[in-house]
Order: C-alpha cells, then sequence, then structure tokens
C-alpha cells in the first residue's frame, strides 16, 4: 500500500522540521508548515492526512479543522495539543477529527495513528 500524503501544520518550528524530517525518512510525502494560511497551499493538493495543532497562531485550530472538512471531507485530521482539555478533545472530534494527541508524542504512536487514518479514508472513497 502506497504511504499516505502528509501536512504537518503547527506553530513550533522545531517540531515541524523534526517530524516532517522522521516522517519522510519512514517513506511518507510530508509537508509541514507553521500556520493555516501556508497550509491552505497545501491542502490543494489533497493530503491523505493532516496533522494540526490546536493552537496556531493564525487561526483557532477547531476553525482550521472545520476549513479542512470543508476542502474535503475525506482528509483525515490528527489533532495535537499540549494539554488535554476535554472540551477541545470533544469539540475536536465532533468537527470530524480523526484523532486527538498530547504533545510530546512518540513517533511510533503518531505513524500508527497516520495508518490508520489513511485506512479510513481509503474506505471513504
Amino acid at each position: 500500500m502506497k504511504k499516505a500524503k502528509l501536512l504537518i501544520i503547527d506553530d513550533e518550528s522545531e517540531l515541524v522540521s523534526a517530524l516532517t524530517e522522521r516522517l519522510t525518512l519512514r517513506g511518507y510525502e510530508a509537508n509541514g508548515v507553521t500556520n493555516f494560511t501556508d497550509g491552505v497551499k497545501f491542502l490543494k493538493k489533497l493530503p491523505d492526512v493532516v496533522i494540526l495543532d490546536i493552537g496556531l497562531p493564525d487561526m483557532d485550530g477547531l476553525e482550521a479543522l472545520k476549513k479542512i472538512k470543508e476542502i474535503n471531507p475525506s482528509i483525515q485530521v490528527i489533532m495535537l495539543s499540549g494539554y488535554g482539555d476535554d472540551e477541545r478533545v470533544n469539540k475536536s472530534l465532533m468537527y470530524g477529527a480523526y484523532d486527538y494527541l498530547i504533545k510530546p508524542v512518540e513517533i511510533e504512536e503518531l505513524i500508527s495513528k497516520i495508518e490508520s487514518a489513511k485506512l479510513k479514508k481509503e474506505e471513504m472513497k
């Protein structure tokens, strides 16, 4: 099976570059940006999975999630946050996020979620 096309949107540039590099080394086509505005051009290329920080400099992560789902509802979104606020977790899932992970995230756990999310996207075709 072909590896997932990924888009990472997080305001922490070190995290974006580290995740992009580590996922690319594992065979994924990964692009990373530090704000939603820059992410829009990559969304037009229809990634399979978006890894989205809940706290972005130019837009709330929940609003960004809604916009991603408007662009294409089959794009799977894994939310990332530095804290597990139950209300935000519930809202994320209600707005269509595939899952919600707390930073720092283990790369193996993230890859497992990416693979599961890609399978869900394939089922939606």
